[in-house]
């Protein structure tokens, strides 16, 4: 890692600062944590990252289960506007309540995660401690204490990957593929891959010294990105079966 640091910076770093800054990248997020294409280690990624998956779950919750149970109020996002090309710039089933709200879900599940699996390591493959680097790094939201560290993790997770979700919703609405009152319109990629995408650059981008913006996490999510229309149907499967959803993708 150190090696690419120009000259001038490592001749104001001694030695022993250089190997033990190299020690401690290595010791945060170990080289074999996760493998080139194997099984185990997708696996793992899908649970480290699953919370922010079910943020779509957390987003029909509180964008239309609980609107239609209390007659709460739902507020479209793009307020009913039309773009230029005359279709809706996001539709009626993106709401401010699943985005702000959805994302709720996956902070419990992440505080979750982190009970069950705190202070696991490398041994207990797939189910890794979340936040395990945080044993050698402290980031700035150490504030929250660990519980509150995970909440906050698996919230902005959550709300990048609805984030993704809207942004397939705006390229939907301008292929003039249009929602039909609460019959969503289906294009399976537009569908799955943009909220898993955004997902993983939230992850990689806003938390760089923790397990999940580790770059060698990059050939699992590659995998992942392969196997996530598969799951997100049957998440979206069981959302209709259960009510939640009007059509089954």
């Amino acid at each position: 890692m150190f090696q690419y640091l120009p000259e001038q910076f490592k001749f104001l770093m001694s030695k022993s600062i250089i190997e033990m800054l190299d020690y401690r990248v290595v010791v945060m997020v170990p080289e074999d944590l996760f493998g080139v294409f194997d099984p185990m280690s997708v696996l793992a990624l899908l649970l480290l990252y699953g919370p922010a998956y079910l943020s779509n779950t957390g987003a029909m919750i509180f964008g239309k289960a609980i609107p239609k149970i209390t007659g709460m109020k739902v507020w479209v996002i793009d307020g009913g506007m039309d773009w230029k090309d005359g279709n809706r710039l996001l539709g009626d089933g993106k709401s401010w309540n699943g985005l702000l709200g959805g994302p709720l879900l996956s902070g419990f599940l992440t505080m979750l995660a982190t009970h069950l699996w705190n202070g696991n390591g490398l041994e207990s493959k797939p189910f890794y401690d979340p936040l395990m680097a945080m044993q050698h790094v402290d980031p700035w939201f150490t504030v929250f204490g660990l519980y509150g560290s995970a909440f906050f993790i698996g919230y902005v997770l959550g709300f990048g990957s609805l984030v993704g979700d809207s942004l397939g919703s705006f390229v939907k609405r301008r292929r003039g593929l249009k929602r039909e009152g609460e019959i969503s319109s289906k294009a399976p990629l537009l569908d799955t891959l943009p909220f898993a995408v955004v997902c993983f650059i939230f992850g990689l981008v806003l938390f760089p010294n923790q397990l999940y913006g580790s770059h060698q996490l990059i050939p699992s999510m590659i995998w992942l990105l392969i196997l996530t229309p598969i799951i997100h149907r049957s998440v979206n499967v069981f959302g209709y079966k259960i009510g939640l959803k009007s059509v089954p993708y």
